[in-house]
């Protein structure tokens, strides 16, 4: 396997994806050279007839793409930071997500959302990490992947699927190196055990999971087994492969970035709670970010932004009870 970075990666599904169905279409501003990469090199190789760069109205791009797909094409749709995603979520919510529904299952949507999430020294308006917005829609499968080759992985799959996938790339998985096979699909639904451990369960996503394989080193220094799941997929959630390893460890810490209040990490814990609580001997735990406004400076940023010291505390804490 050749070492790349996520976005090589992802680039390299694209291009291959690209040559191998020719009703893939790649949208965007600066679609074929954005910040993120994800169609690097399309424009020069497919051209202006595949690879459409369009004025920066998400909203625009989101129903240009409903309305692509359901003429046969199958588009991938870059809209850039969380934030801008946001701007699109009337269509994605109101369109692409009930289409098949509101349909009687007639209309088909092959159509990929991607954007990038988490902080950056972009401020308030592109530092968020929104997707816990998107796994409450209907409709919609949504993924984020960890590492390189997940995410080359799952984006092969979300270019084959039949419905609507929203692809989350954390900012700091962008540019992380690993090795990625040439073409291997990743099931939706399917979490992966990142490290085995007997004392408590670490669930994250994104980059909250090398932030948990890192808390799991500190624990191990305290004597303490730690078992990291990351999940890949949001929605569809793997639900039994949390809920096997708590029954094994019986303590519970979920990981996100985003603002730890109405996060998607306490679906997690409500999950749990409700199908797995006698093996609980502690309360679960959330770790994230506190119900602040992302900041600019680093100073700021370094407090509010959890770590994998904040996860190594709450996992102790818990197996101290």
């Amino acid at each position: 396997m050749a070492e790349r970075t996520t976005e090589a990666a992802l680039a390299m599904v694209t291009l291959r994806e690209m040559a191998r169905d020719d009703s893939i279409v790649v949208l965007g501003r600066a679609a074929g050279h954005g910040p993120f990469r994800v169609s690097h090199g399309a424009l020069e190789r497919f051209g202006p007839a595949r690879v459409w760069d369009v004025p920066a109205s998400a909203a625009g791009l989101a129903g240009l793409a409903i309305g692509a797909a359901l003429t046969g094409l199958r588009p991938i749709v870059e809209l850039g930071v969380a934030e801008q995603a946001a701007q699109a979520l009337s269509q994605i919510a109101d369109h692409a997500a009930k289409l098949r529904y509101r349909s009687g299952g007639r209309l088909r949507l092959p159509l990929v959302f991607s954007f990038a999430s988490g902080m950056t020294r972009s401020g308030p308006l592109r530092s968020q990490s929104l997707e816990a917005w998107f796994t409450h829609l209907p409709g919609l499968k949504v993924v984020m992947p960890a590492t390189p080759a997940d995410a080359a992985g799952l984006l092969t799959t979300a270019l084959r699927d039949e419905d609507p996938v929203v692809f989350v790339l954390d900012k700091r998985v962008a540019r992380r190196t690993g090795e990625t096979p040439d073409e291997q699909e990743t099931p939706f639904g399917q979490a992966a055990v990142r490290r085995s451990g007997r004392d408590v369960t670490i669930v994250a996503s994104g980059w909250m999971v090398h932030e948990a394989l890192a808390a799991a080193e500190d624990l191990a220094a305290a004597r303490l087994s730690a078992e990291v799941i990351d999940l890949r997929s949001l929605a569809p959630l793997d639900l039994g492969t949390i809920l096997q390893s708590v029954r094994k460890t019986g303590r519970l810490v979920v990981a996100q970035e985003a603002v730890t209040f109405a996060g998607f990490g306490a679906e997690i814990v409500a999950a749990v709670t409700e199908a797995a609580l006698p093996a609980l001997k502690a309360p679960p735990r959330r770790v994230g970010m506190p119900f602040t406004v992302p900041p600019v400076d680093v100073q700021s940023i370094a407090v509010v932004l959890p770590s994998h010291r904040d996860i190594a505390t709450a996992a102790l804490e818990i197996c101290r009870q």
